[in-house]
């Protein structure tokens, strides 16, 4: 997702869970409210809010929290930071503003959204961490899965030292292609 939709918190907890997509109309946050009676637990609700106005508080996160949820990705604003971070609760937003939407509109759960820029199936696999948010297609999981352990699997076999002699020769190999010339 786009960078702008980031951790609220210094050292906020990692995500990984499904998507539970919800989708609000503009000045209006029902369906945000609905979904926290609605997801499984370990579950990532993924919000598509009103720019303009704060779906998340205190007291919805802690219920969100209390019925499983892992965390919030939304694609927008909350407010009373300050409270939902000594509930430890995971969110991952555009930043704070302090006016609560409405509750009058219906918007969606569960249906395809585009949140920070990427298209989120309800179901897809959801992984936020201090350098991003990444949304897997669900039926893309295990092959995803199957890379990074390979991956994670060579960088803990490999010695700093193995790693630079490696770099090296890619950069030098690279350059060579590129057909640079050495420069001071």
């Amino acid at each position: 997702m786009r960078e702008d939709i980031r951790a609220l918190w210094p050292q906020t907890q990692r995500l990984a869970g499904s998507a539970f997509t919800v989708e609000c109309p503009p000045n209006d946050h029902i369906m945000f409210h609905a979904a926290i009676y609605r997801v499984r637990p370990g579950d990532v609700l993924v919000v598509k809010g009103d720019e303009r106005l704060a779906p998340a508080r205190p007291n919805v996160c802690a219920i969100a929290q209390k019925n499983g949820i892992q965390g919030m990705i939304v694609d927008g604003y909350v407010r009373d930071v300050a409270e939902i971070t000594a509930l430890q609760f995971p969110i991952y937003a555009k930043g704070c503003f302090p006016k609560p939407a409405a509750k009058k509109a219906l918007g969606s759960i569960r249906q395809p959204i585009s949140c920070g820029g990427v298209d989120v199936e309800n179901g897809d696999i959801v992984v936020a961490d201090e350098d991003g948010i990444a949304v897997i297609p669900f039926e893309q999981r295990q092959s995803t899965y199957d890379i990074a352990r390979r991956r994670n699997q060579t960088d803990n076999a490999t010695t700093l030292e193995g790693w630079q002699k490696q770099h090296l020769e890619k950069v030098k190999s690279t350059l060579t292609k590129l057909e640079f010339t050495r420069q001071s």
